[in-house]
């Protein structure tokens, strides 16, 4: 029995919205956990959905590609290059301040795509990698195969999920928490400071890399247009703003508000005279502008403000 139209736009809805919703618990790490401002998350994301379209593509004779590996290794390979660019990165930069680590992540961002464009023996450049695989395919075909996807996405939310309110809670979390609010008194009682934030922005850049490769298998096409700052710096950083930094369920609860608005919104420009239509994408931006002003005047927070966890007093005398 044929589905309404409705449920497909959900399934759309869901399946994006799950994807920044892993970006926004992966920012939370990073920000939320560490204070480290990565104002390149397009960068991760790029190498992630790269790394697994080449790794699961069908072969072609424009780029690297045709291993033909299962789209599982394809994720795992995707998180594993965007934590060894993470690392790299964060030797070089995570001893900056706020300020200077966004410009810098900026730049470094800026130099992936760059490179992505113009090696195109690698990614066929401007023109994109297509024929990129779903998870079970074979056995799912056309609205079926949409209908897997999305409960593949969520299962990967969960797990990122579990991971961010596992790391959040135990004693790495604590103490990167207090290098977030004081790095030098966490320095004063022995804590290794670069060597934590390192950790942390490796961790937050492995879950963006397998946020771009699940974007690649999505819509079976990547090219740099999906990579723009835009669509993935700028409305990563709104949803986490918006939802509440520091907190995860908050980070998933703003991927799904802000992206439900980003959505609606383009319904909305969609409706406007032709004059307008070549600026929709300002319009947008200016509508989720005045969405989180209005949300910081009234949750200063974000929606789901942070909250310590809970220390555990032994009773034991």
């Amino acid at each position: 029995m044929e589905l309404p139209g409705f449920v497909f736009y959900f399934i759309t809805f869901f399946t994006m919205g799950g994807i920044y919703a892993i970006l926004c618990l992966a920012l939370n790490m990073q920000w939320g956990f560490g204070g480290l401002f990565n104002a390149g998350i397009a960068g991760f994301y790029a190498i992630g959905a790269y790394t697994g379209a080449i790794l699961t593509a069908a072969g072609s004779d424009d780029h690297v590609g045709g291993f033909g590996l299962p789209i599982l290794i394809g994720l795992v390979c995707a998180g594993i290059a965007s934590g060894i660019v993470g690392w790299m990165i964060a030797r070089i930069c995570v001893r900056l301040k706020a300020d200077y680590l966004a410009m810098a992540s900026i730049g470094i961002a800026e130099i992936i795509r760059l490179a992505i464009v113009n090696e195109e023996w690698l990614t066929n450049g401007s023109l994109g990698i297509s024929r990129i695989p779903r998870p079970l395919e074979s056995v799912f075909s056309g609205r079926q195969s949409e209908v897997f996807f999305v409960v593949f996405v969520w299962i990967v939310v969960a797990v990122t999920f579990l991971v961010a309110r596992r790391l959040q809670v135990s004693p790495w979390g604590r103490v990167m928490r207090a290098i977030r609010d004081n790095d030098a008194a966490a320095a004063s009682v022995g804590k290794d400071v670069q060597r934590f934030r390192t950790e942390t922005f490796v961790v937050g850049a492995i879950f963006m890399g397998v946020a771009g490769a699940l974007s690649a298998h999505y819509f079976k096409f990547f090219s740099p247009d999906a990579t723009e700052p835009l669509l993935i710096t700028f409305l990563a950083w709104v949803m986490l703003i918006a939802g509440g930094s520091g907190n995860n369920i908050g980070a998933v609860a703003g991927a799904l508000v802000i992206w439900a608005i980003w959505s609606l919104t383009e319904v909305v420009t969609q409706q406007l005279p032709p004059d307008w239509a070549t600026r929709s994408s300002y319009i947008r931006m200016l509508l989720v502008g005045l969405l989180l002003q209005f949300v910081l005047q009234r949750f200063r927070s974000g929606l789901f403000p942070e909250k310590s966890p809970k220390l555990r007093v032994s009773d034991d005398r």
